[in-house]
């Protein structure tokens, strides 16, 4: 993915599903999924990130039909449509190639391509594949009291071996993209370090995905705010992201985010 650190890269968020933490069931209908797209592409969109599999903690696992079900359409209708770079959210190999057989040009995996033969249908899908770090083995138990020496140390050694393994497989390493995961499985005390360090993870080289949009941690820096009125301390966490040195944020409220990267490119 090309990158210009003097423009960050905003990626929107479009869950098709009925259970995701901040937008289940909004935009589960194929026909709403593809206006709320079309919506996000008017508003600043770079790119759309489709997940069909809610991965918040707790979450149960979806079927691979199902998951087809949900993205393939909507990712073909925008793929003819339009001209935005689209983004699959999935651990699954099967998602993975008809997801870039309909028009998918990156893979977005919250485990790394750890997952049965995921590394191998990525790398010979031949597109970008963005790396998340998450502790645990799924998104149902990450959040069972995660533990870490130095947060953000051990990420670094997560992403090392598997930019390594990416490598190894024959994905380039300008195809490789990083995701510190944050609120996968992390209390807000490691969300916080990993923020305020995000800078470290610019020695790899590679560009730095930052995703905080509505989440937890953002609820509990505002004494427990419900998602709704989580708009303003997201944007402020993306802007804090990219001052620390993320190329790419992914967020749910996109003219809100954009309104507020473009101030801070004119002062920049």
């Amino acid at each position: 993915m090309t990158i210009n650190s003097k423009n960050p890269i905003i990626m929107g968020v479009l869950n098709i599903t009925p259970d995701s933490f901040s937008d289940g069931g909004q935009h589960f209908d194929t026909a709403d999924a593809i206006t709320r797209a079309e919506q996000m592409i008017i508003q600043g969109a770079d790119i759309i990130d489709i997940g069909g599999e809610s991965t918040r903690p707790g979450a149960q696992a979806v079927s691979t039909a199902d998951e087809i079900n949900r993205v393939i359409p909507v990712i073909e209708a925008l793929y003819h449509s339009t001209n935005i770079p689209i983004s699959i959210d999935t651990s699954k190999p099967e998602i993975m190639d008809l997801a870039v057989k309909a028009g998918a040009s990156m893979i977005n995996d919250v485990c790394a391509l750890n997952g049965d033969s995921a590394l191998e249908m990525a790398t010979s899908l031949n597109v970008d594949v963005c790396l998340v770090h998450m502790q645990g083995s799924s998104p149902r138990t990450m959040q069972k009291d995660p533990t870490y020496g130095d947060v953000v140390d051990d990420i670094k050694d997560f992403f090392d071996k598997r930019i390594q393994a990416c490598i190894s497989a024959g994905i380039a390493e300008d195809k490789i993209i990083l995701d510190p995961g944050f609120g996968f499985g992390k209390t807000l005390a490691h969300n916080l370090e990993i923020l305020k360090r995000l800078h470290e993870f610019k020695s790899f080289g590679l560009p730095i995905l930052a995703g905080m949009s509505r989440k937890s941690m953002i609820g509990a820096l505002l004494n427990d705010r419900n998602i709704a009125g989580r708009v303003v301390g997201s944007v402020t966490a993306a802007i804090i992201a990219v001052q620390n040195g993320a190329d790419i944020v992914r967020v749910h409220d996109v003219l809100d985010t954009k309104d507020a990267l473009t101030i801070l490119g004119g002062v920049s």
